[in-house]
């Protein structure tokens, strides 16, 4: 099977995320004393208008594409369905 360019890009921006998300989780972990502490991290998204508002664009966007995918999994007979959420909430959204 050949590799189109829309995978590529796909390829391309889940490495983006995955970088980018994960330095400033690893930044927080740093300022945090070496450890992930979720409520920490909830209650930052939540220090002001701005970050609330991405926080809240974040979990709608992220609640539809878990219905999205749900929906889908269920319709193409796709095993091992649980890996999405886990992996959405594990590394990145994005």
């Amino acid at each position: 099977m050949k590799t189109t360019p829309r995978q590529i890009s796909y390829l391309v921006l889940a490495g983006i995320g995955l970088g980018a998300t994960w330095f400033f989780n690893l930044r927080f972990m740093a300022e945090s004393g070496g450890a992930f502490d979720v409520l920490a991290f909830v209650r930052a998204g939540y220090a002001n208008s701005a970050s609330s508002s991405l926080s809240n664009d974040l979990l709608v966007g992220c609640m539809a594409f878990l219905l999205w995918s749900f929906v889908e999994v269920r319709r193409l007979g796709m095993r091992r369905w649980w890996v999405y959420p886990i992996l959405t909430f594990g590394i990145a959204f994005a």
